[in-house]
């Protein structure tokens, strides 16, 4: 169980780093609430949630692959054609950012949230810019296997600038709209020079990756066949609860729109708990696949659902009885959270189990096969908001987000079964168990 071991050790050195930098988020953001006012943290979780989606466009789904595509040309030897791969990545980051540049005076046209991200839309387009290029980092160092490198200047070193500027902006301002508008500013200057410390470790990490393969025509036909369905896949997981956000922006009040964000970003924090278990494993999970080994193959699948199930468990039981403490810190009206947020963190474990569907697929050379589930997922979600929001405010809001999960999860795992002929869930563990007797 070598596998399982380095998962516990690498896995928990990265949700420690995780749970540090979420620790001065939450400060940040309960500091918000408790001196700039609820609706404050509103407009700024919102501000937010519009930064990733944009950010997580901008690549065009390469930062997704970029980890599989990283573990394929270190094991090869074939760095020209992960610089060629990079170019790429870059390439549509510069151009998305021309794009959104030109179209940035249509934001405020848009219903509900579109007055805000105009409002601040410099700074929101520098955070784009900055996270887009974090996200290829992090994807490209963690299949190079340096998946420290990948997660930490997202997961800590961005918390300690948003820490830092808040602190200075409050104390340097009277009024909550100027301290907002200039603690972004901040933000998005301190952002993106972190983004290009980050950008030099990559060159630096591809730089000693051997150059033996033989030379080849560019493979971008093969980039693409991939990242493109992983632009809509990664908004969808990833990314669900800034789709969800923006979705409830005009279903509820800025102080429970507060309240619910304060709870996705719990969620988030641990859900990166499963995250980090399948960042230690899915390098090694390529690596099986790329040399025909079936069963070492299955074997990590298995095992790695088997730890990310379980420590789904643990955070879920932590959750519940923490989290009203943790709510707390934000303002008594904050504890209205309680209830949805444990409601969020079983649709963590209910993803947990049935495991990662989407990257199998995409492995076995179908990525397109994971829309449909998808976009069942995203229909799910916007029809139980629909139904459910306007009567039960915060519960209906974590129903239909547990909902949407559920419906996509399952579905992708049918998929994956019925079209690669693997099973990925957590009963995987089980079937390699009975075939391989422990020594």
């Amino acid at each position: 169980m070598n596998l399982v071991n380095s998962l516990a050790s690498q896995s928990t050195i990265i949700f420690g780093g995780r749970l540090f930098g979420a620790g001065l988020v939450f400060v940040v953001q309960a500091f918000i609430a408790r001196v700039w006012g609820a609706a404050i943290l509103g407009e700024y979780l919102l501000i937010i949630a519009a930064v990733n989606l944009i950010a997580v466009a901008m690549p065009l789904g390469f930062q997704t692959i970029g980890t599989y595509f990283a573990a394929e040309y270190r094991a090869r030897g074939d760095r020209r054609q992960l610089i060629a791969f990079l170019r790429y990545a870059y390439g549509h980051v510069a151009g998305i950012l021309v794009l959104l540049l030109l179209a940035g005076p249509l934001l405020q046209y848009l219903p509900g949230q579109g007055g805000v991200v105009a409002g601040h839309f410099v700074p929101v387009a520098l955070l784009a810019l900055a996270t887009a290029v974090v996200y290829v980092n992090g994807g490209v160092l963690v299949g190079l296997k340096r998946p420290f490198a990948g997660f930490f200047a997202d997961g800590i070193f961005r918390p300690m600038v948003v820490l830092a500027t808040f602190a200075i902006c409050a104390l340097a301002f009277e009024l909550p709209v100027d301290g907002f508008d200039a603690m972004l500013w901040g933000i998005a200057i301190g952002y993106v020079l972190i983004s290009a410390v980050h950008f030099g470790f990559v060159v630096i990490t591809v730089r000693s990756i051997d150059e033996r393969a033989e030379v080849r025509q560019n493979e971008w036909p093969r980039w693409w066949r991939f990242a493109a369905p992983w632009v809509l896949i990664t908004l969808a997981t990833d990314f669900l609860f800034d789709i969800d956000l923006l979705l409830l922006a005009n279903l509820l009040a800025k102080e429970e729109l507060a309240i619910f964000g304060v709870c996705t970003r719990i969620f988030s924090l641990v859900s990166f708990g499963v995250a980090a278990v399948y960042a230690v494993t899915l390098p090694d999970m390529f690596e099986s696949e790329a040399q025909n080994d079936r069963a070492a193959f299955h074997r990590k699948v298995g095992e790695a659902n088997l730890v990310a199930t379980l420590v789904s468990l643990v955070l879920f039981a932590l959750v519940a009885v923490g989290g009203p403490f943790a709510l707390l810190l934000f303002g008594e009206g904050f504890t209205a959270g309680a209830v949805p947020l444990a409601i969020l963190c079983l649709a963590l474990v209910v993803r947990s189990a049935m495991g990662p569907a989407s990257m199998v697929l995409s492995i076995h050379d179908r990525p397109w096969a994971s829309l449909p589930a998808v976009l069942l997922g995203m229909g799910a979600l916007a029809l139980a908001n629909w139904l459910l929001v306007p009567a039960f405010h915060l519960v209906g809001a974590a129903l239909a987000a547990i909902i949407a999960i559920s419906a996509w999860s399952l579905a992708l795992w049918v998929i994956a079964l019925r079209t690669a002929g693997v099973d990925v869930s957590i009963l995987q563990w089980f079937k390699t168990r009975r075939a391989v007797p422990a020594e």
